[in-house]
């Protein structure tokens, strides 16, 4: 290991050409100076940059981090001066601590068990088809984000949730604007504000004519419609996004690695593992920050009262002294335990869920498309930006021997 006091002066974006799964060489190479550098934020303030698995995990665990949203003074890309950045709206319990982060919780924890998300197996099973159904159909090309990617999680979630069908397009569109990392300040803030307003629409119309379904049940309870709200977008956002990102990527991953799928192919019994591994290896949810809210004993260093830490989650999980030659896809893995859906109390409520989709949709698309290949050279696959939340391919144009 080198200097513990290793300086990352910016947040890195770019992937290397024809690299596009791993983490910019700045972070791998941070992360070879040892798990946590400096990083002085643009607006000035002193900061760390944790790179290391054990160290992200500790402070995932630790109370002592704060992921209150008004304490999260410091953007990692961008100087915004003195703008005060209010609370979370309510509901949006990601960005809070307890106890407010768990009154919005806990009524969701008996709803996204891993029992109850394996009863929607078969519904998944159902969904995925339809659309390998369809894509047979028309057959190639295609591009596997709009038939297969997207529209298999946000059909899922916006069942659960009660979402009409014929609504789905306009929140997907909406949630695409203001998580994909390429609007304009305006844009996204209309997009957010239009979602806003669709959700109270659709608090309301539970409110009025219930159904069975997860969003219904909440309004029999003591939540605000704007507690609500904000609820729903989480669930949406996440729910929707990072499985559908996760998805493409994930497929492009395959396809670029062609061993793997074939050995998937050649032994279904891998399927838990190689989901294991896809999450590890991807880590589409790439950084995510933590504020001190007293003085902490981190990897020897003291970060102080008020210190802001990001949290590279795709170092982490390729951390060399946690996973053996982490830079290698290697669905025949192992030892899990990836840093993927967090760690702690903010560990993400619907991994049970992800699971059960991925489980699903990557053995039925490789098995539906044995001969599926990229239809352009992989260099020109368009990624999403590393500025986007998170991170994913664009479109993914593939093609197979109809």
């Amino acid at each position: 290991m080198g200097d513990s006091l290793h300086t990352v002066t910016t947040l890195p974006t770019a992937r290397q050409p024809g690299c596009p799964f791993d983490p910019p060489k700045e972070l791998i190479q941070a992360r070879e100076h040892g798990p946590i550098s400096r990083f002085p934020f643009p607006d000035g303030h002193q900061g760390w940059l944790i790179t290391g698995y054990d160290l992200v995990r500790s402070v995932l665990a630790d109370p002592r981090f704060s992921s209150r949203r008004e304490l999260m003074r410091h953007h990692p890309l961008v100087d915004y001066g003195d703008i005060e950045v209010p609370p979370a709206p309510p509901g949006e319990f990601l960005l809070m601590d307890e106890p407010q982060h768990g009154r919005y919780r806990r009524p969701l924890v008996g709803r996204f068990t891993v029992r109850r998300m394996r009863q929607l197996t078969e519904r998944v099973e159902r969904i995925t088809a339809d659309h390998l159904d369809a894509m047979e159909k028309a057959g190639p090309p295609a591009d596997l984000v709009t038939a297969f990617a997207r529209p298999i999680p946000s059909i899922v979630i916006c069942e659960l949730l009660g979402v009409p069908y014929e609504d789905r397009g306009r929140f997907q569109d909406q949630i695409d604007k203001f998580l994909g990392g390429e609007a304009g300040d305006e844009e996204l803030i209309a997009a957010y504000t239009a979602t806003q307003r669709y959700l109270a629409e659709l608090v309301a119309a539970k409110r009025a004519n219930p159904t069975d379904d997860v969003l219904s049940d909440l309004t029999d309870s003591d939540l605000t419609d704007e507690e609500l709200r904000g609820m729903a977008l989480i669930l949406l956002s996440a729910g929707f996004d990072t499985t559908a990102n996760m998805l493409a990527l994930g497929a492009f991953a395959l396809l670029s690695h062609p061993a793997q799928p074939a050995a998937w192919r050649a032994d279904p019994a891998l399927t838990d593992r190689a989901v294991e591994e896809l999450l590890r290896y991807l880590s589409v949810a790439k950084t995510f920050m933590r504020t001190a809210l007293e003085d902490v004993e981190l990897g020897g260093r003291t970060i102080e009262a008020g210190t802001t830490v990001i949290l590279s989650y795709n170092t982490a999980n390729r951390d060399p002294e946690r996973f053996a030659d982490p830079h290698v896809l290697d669905l025949r893995r192992e030892n899990g335990g990836h840093l993927a859906f967090g760690h702690g109390i903010h560990q993400c409520l619907g991994q049970q869920l992800a699971r059960v989709e991925m489980r699903v949709a990557f053995p039925a698309l490789l098995d539906r498309f044995p001969t599926l290949r990229l239809a352009v050279p992989a260099e020109e696959v368009g990624l999403r930006p590393e500025t986007a939340d998170i991170f994913g391919v664009k479109s993914l144009p593939v093609t197979w021997d109809a």
